[in-house]
């Protein structure tokens, strides 16, 4: 299993677009992918959980892979965030 924590950079979060490109992400991977907020866990790949959790700019969530390609998976999304979605 492998853990990394990142703070979302996009003011508005990950609404349903970058949530899209997250989720997109996310399934490029084999291992089961989960985004946790303020101890509230969510599947990576599905598009109601990640919204579900509200994530707004500023707010640090953990990224948590676990399976072959666990830390390309982790490295691969927190990349992602840190570009705040390309917005």
């Amino acid at each position: 299993m492998y853990v990394k924590e990142v703070e979302v950079q996009n003011q508005v979060g990950l609404h349903a677009r970058p949530a899209t490109f997250f989720i997109q992400k996310a399934n490029e991977f084999k291992s089961s992918i989960w985004v946790e907020k303020e101890e509230r866990r969510v599947n990576a790949k599905s598009l109601l959980g990640v919204l579900s959790l509200g994530i707004v700019g500023g707010t640090t969530i953990k990224v948590i892979a676990d399976g072959s390609d666990e830390n390309a998976a982790v490295e691969g999304l927190v990349q992602l965030v840190e570009s705040g979605f390309a917005e």
